[in-house]
């Protein structure tokens, strides 16, 4: 079996992020990138099922720019055999994503596609769906455990009312969430592994593609700053400013 998992780059959690001077956009100069968290935990789950047994090859896959190969050969140190960019310099949409990965299943043709349900910079949650949909696959979202078993996939998925199990014939595609598991670390001897393991690039224009986005980004501009809170003397002064000022309560 083969195990297809997308990554993208994103700046590091850690980093706050600041908006342009002109909020043209926000300003990613000198920030430290990252593979997005939920990537980790889909490249993660990927190795956990080839260390069980359960599949051949684990290959990791990136829609971005040339420094995207930086989160690949991380995805390789973390246990991926090998690695593809579609190499575009466009700001990808979730759709152009979506196109650039079924571009890549129709080369590869994985029996599974794990990937995060979205990225912590767009917070879109629409590329697995729009994936699943093009290519009418099965699809298990917000996946919190993942099992194979007798030649399908069973996806436990958090819903508003609890849990949700699913049993998906393979072919499928999986969107992972916070609960799947625990990324592991990359050793030092892995990560030195990982320059040796093959990374792939294709050109987006040699696979036909499309990936212009279809929104415009007006501005990006920073919250209000929270105005500072004061200090009251007594429980009825309280009461009064919550129901005349704040007008919370009534």
């Amino acid at each position: 079996m083969k195990i297809l998992v997308p990554v993208k780059r994103v700046v590091d959690y850690n980093v706050k992020v600041r908006a342009k001077s002109d909020e043209s956009g926000p300003d990613l100069s000198n920030a430290k990138m990252a593979i997005n968290p939920f990537c980790e935990i889909a490249i993660e789950e990927a190795v956990r099922i080839k260390e069980a047994g359960n599949a051949e090859e684990v290959v990791a896959v990136s829609v971005g720019d040339s420094a995207s190969q930086e989160q690949l050969r991380t995805c390789l140190a973390l246990g991926a055999d090998r690695a593809i960019l579609v190499e575009t310099d466009e700001s990808v949409e979730p759709l152009g994503v979506a196109k650039a990965l079924k571009e890549v299943v129709s080369k590869e043709s994985p029996d599974l596609i794990i990937l995060g349900k979205q990225a912590i910079d767009g917070d879109s949650n629409q590329t697995g769906q729009m994936l699943a949909a093009m290519l009418d696959l099965p699809q298990g979202t917000f996946a919190s455990e993942v099992n194979i078993q007798d030649g399908k996939v069973q996806v436990t998925r958090e819903i508003d009312g609890g849990l949700q199990t699913l049993s998906l014939t393979m072919p499928a595609i999986i969107t992972t969430d916070l609960r799947l598991n625990e990324p592991r670390y990359a050793s030092l001897p892995n990560i030195m592994k990982a320059k040796k393991k093959p990374l792939e690039t294709l050109q987006s224009a040699d696979l036909g593609l499309d990936l212009a986005p279809r929104q415009n980004t007006l501005k990006v501009s920073p919250p209000p700053e929270r105005a500072a809170g004061i200090m009251v003397e007594s429980i009825d002064q309280l009461v009064d400013k919550l129901k005349n000022e704040a007008k919370v309560i009534s």
